[in-house]
């Protein structure tokens, strides 16, 4: 298993790809298997919280009876 430091990270304050840890923790996303991965940092981050913000909503309406297609004809 390779450690993180070998690993790619993106850079969010310079929009860089980076492998290990060149930057501050704080402004580094990751970490990611290849540089393709990373570059991509963006929108994968995106798409997950997407995905937990329909996790989550889908959560909060457990048990009211009330679908999402339901809310959106409101």
């Amino acid at each position: 298993m390779t450690g993180d430091n070998e690993k790619y990270w993106y850079n969010l304050k310079t929009g860089e790809v980076e492998k290990g840890f060149e930057s501050p923790a704080v402004d580094r996303a990751g970490p990611f298997e290849t540089p393709e991965e990373a570059a991509r940092a963006p929108e994968i981050m995106r798409e997950r919280s997407r995905a937990w913000a329909e996790e989550e909503s889908r959560d909060n309406d457990w048990g009211s009876g009330v679908s999402g297609d339901a809310r959106d004809d409101q």
